[in-house]
């Protein structure tokens, strides 16, 4: 059997949580590439499984701590390996026989600059949204990034709306590359909704609970639900650093005793809420951090079941919506255009029944993960082929 090219992947922690559209895009090379992945912390090997000959545990530096003190305290700058760290680098990708090396998230890639200067093979940086803001008001930093930029051989994103930001930040057009995240639609066939005859309408978001999410706003609009329909109730999915804030507000709103919160859920129990809710709210909003969307993982997985969902204009999210269509869109920050369309879906089962048909159809023809899968893989052979020319 012919050796199969090698895909070399950095990926900083294998995986957080919350990253599943990342494991998907790596273990999709399988068939064709074969994919080493390099982490400095293996997490959560139950929920992302993965062969250990492929997976490289790179050692921390013992004073990693110091040199992330130096550099982002005091220099207000970003940090780059050290001269060993490059030299293992480079040995350990000739090891494996690597012909390319795909860096995800972008905000770590300037601490690979030194290598991007000697490796002459393909390298790639990804883009996922958060990692793509931040950098306009701290000089080196964006210095430092556009460096990232002229060293890639292509810079890659999940929407183009990253591509619009990327290139606002000095990316050369010609440089950046869309590459859509991939929903796997068998995992998620489409099912019909059937109005509940009791009002007892179940409204559901699942994600990391942080501020880009929006989740205060989803509390807000279900408030809003309650004083019509009672028996409503709302479902989070997810943990993060602002659950006890939400679960402040939810007794503040008085409709903690109909709000459930979840925790991280694994795909039976998610698919299990999501099957069982009628409603699927998404108002992803720009961080005061500048954190922001690409395409939410979670609100295509929704979509594909065919439940109808309520989102917002924000990142790349109407790349996957298209109001009225397949879903419906409210601007940022608005809580009560939020709840109004909220309301409207439940009071008009064909506009229900439209979105949801909509939406499922919109992730099969942009989002499919075999087809997503095709073409990284198409593309990965494609630098391959344009470097040994």
């Amino acid at each position: 059997m012919p050796k199969n090219p090698v895909v070399a992947s950095y990926v900083a922690d294998f995986l957080k949580l919350d990253q599943l559209h990342v494991y998907r895009q790596i273990t999709g090379l399988r068939h064709e590439l074969d994919a080493h992945v390099f982490t400095h912390k293996r997490e959560y090997p139950e929920h992302f499984p993965y062969h250990e000959k492929w997976l490289h545990v790179l050692p921390r530096p013992r004073l990693r701590w110091l040199r992330r003190l130096i550099h982002t305290q005091l220099r207000n700058e970003p940090w780059q390996i050290y001269r060993w760290e490059l030299r293992r680098w480079i040995l350990d990708l000739a090891r494996i026989d690597a012909q390319l090396l795909h860096i995800y998230f972008g905000h770590v890639a300037p601490q690979f600059i030194p290598l991007m200067k000697v490796w002459p093979k393909p390298i790639v940086v990804s883009f996922h949204g958060a990692d793509a803001g931040g950098y306009l008001d701290q000089p080196r930093y964006l210095a430092a990034m556009q460096e990232v930029f002229r060293l890639a051989t292509k810079i890659q994103s999940r929407s183009e709306a990253l591509n619009a930001d990327l290139i606002r930040l000095g990316c050369p057009p010609e440089k950046v590359v869309l590459q859509r995240t991939g929903v796997p639609m068998e995992d998620w066939p489409l099912r019909e909704r059937i109005a509940p005859a009791d009002g007892a309408w179940h409204l559901m978001q699942s994600c990391r609970f942080i501020e880009k999410k929006g989740l205060d706003l989803t509390l807000r609009t279900f408030a809003t639900v309650v004083k019509r329909f009672p028996q409503a109730r709302l479902t989070l999915v997810g943990d993060g650093p602002l659950r006890q804030a939400l679960e402040q507000q939810a007794r503040d709103l008085g409709v903690a005793e109909r709000v459930t919160f979840t925790g991280f859920a694994s795909h039976g129990t998610l698919a299990r809420v999501l099957y069982d809710a009628h409603i699927y709210l998404h108002p992803s909003r720009t961080g005061a951090d500048g954190n922001r969307e690409g395409v939410p993982n979670a609100m295509l997985e929704a979509m594909a079941t065919g439940i109808p969902v309520v989102a917002t204009r924000h990142g790349g999210i109407p790349e996957a919506i298209t109001d009225g269509e397949s879903g419906l869109l409210v601007d940022e920050n608005d809580a009560e255009g939020l709840a109004a369309a909220t309301l409207r879906i439940i009071e008009d089962p064909a506009l229900r029944q439209r979105i949801a048909l909509g939406g499922r159809e919109a992730v099969g023809r942009k989002y499919d993960r075999a087809a997503q899968d095709q073409e990284l893989i198409s593309f990965y052979k494609g630098l391959m082929q344009s470097h040994e020319l």
